[in-house]
């Protein structure tokens, strides 16, 4: 019985949604993708230590030998350096996360506060302020939270735009409208996605790029004790907020040009 009630119940609002909440429930889900990719890293909720941008831990593994190295037996006195050191720091926009000795992870986004809680035989090669010094010089993070404001107040602007509702007409009989949408407002909407989509790609690739060449650059330098990596869940999460977007962004394009059109073919 319940059943049917939920089947006659969505029945009944399928035919009342319209092209825009299709719109504004992508946009949303970028939105929560992308304040996910933001909150990587800041805190030790489920899930979260996991959402980074790179990785750098101690590894001992066999080292790459080069003919561009001047000493390579640099990697000698590294090792014994690093010991047995088997810390792992990640990255985020606003945070940082360590662990220490393979159980849980501290996260701060304060990175004097972590390394106070480190001895020096877990983080010999510092890094921790390795990883604190990319996050305040290389990771941007604005240009991700003014394109979820533009969005937002896209999303607002596509609640505005008319539903279907019941007119009468000039026989006395009930029947469903919808009125177009404002165009001005369909065009602002537009242009805020649009620019909401640019910065996004921008941030991703420039986080992207950031975090490959750090990682690349660290772990050369500790060849044979250090490892790095770069976090796939934040690359996942950047680069489908962006998707996202560009759909709602082609989708208000495809409308208001239908609309434009329709409004043509009216006037002949």
């Amino acid at each position: 019985m319940a059943n049917m009630r939920f089947a006659v119940g969505l029945q009944r609002l399928i035919p009342f949604l319209g092209y825009h909440h299709i719109l504004m429930f992508l946009i949303a889900a970028g939105i929560i993708l992308l304040s996910l990719l933001l909150a990587g890293c800041s805190s030790t909720s489920p899930g979260i230590p996991n959402i980074f941008l790179m990785s750098l831990y101690y590894e001992n593994y066999p080292p790459t030998f080069d003919p561009a190295q001047v000493d390579p037996g640099v990697t000698t006195a590294i090792a014994n350096i690093v010991g047995q050191a088997q810390l792992e720091v990640r990255v985020g926009y606003f945070g940082i996360c360590v662990n220490a000795d393979g159980g849980s992870f501290l996260c701060s986004n304060n990175a004097s506060s972590l390394a106070s809680q480190v001895s020096v035989d877990q983080d010999p090669l510092n890094l921790i302020w390795v990883a604190s010094t990319f996050k305040d010089s290389i990771v941007f993070p604005y240009l991700i939270i003014v394109a979820i404001v533009l969005a937002f107040i896209c999303f607002i602007l596509l609640a505005t735009f008319p539903g279907w509702h019941e007119e009468t007409d000039e026989r006395g009989s009930e029947r469903d409208v919808k009125p177009f949408p404002s165009r001005p407002v369909s065009q602002v909407a537009l242009a805020l996605i649009f620019v909401a989509s640019v910065f996004v790609l921008v941030s991703v690739l420039w986080q992207h790029t950031a975090s490959v060449a750090a990682s690349t650059i660290a772990q050369d330098l500790g060849n044979g004790s250090v490892k790095s990596g770069v976090g796939t869940t934040a690359m996942i999460l950047g680069w489908f907020g962006f998707a996202l977007f560009i759909i709602v962004t082609i989708g208000l394009l495809v409308m208001i040009l239908s609309i434009s059109l329709l409004d043509r073919l009216t006037d002949d």
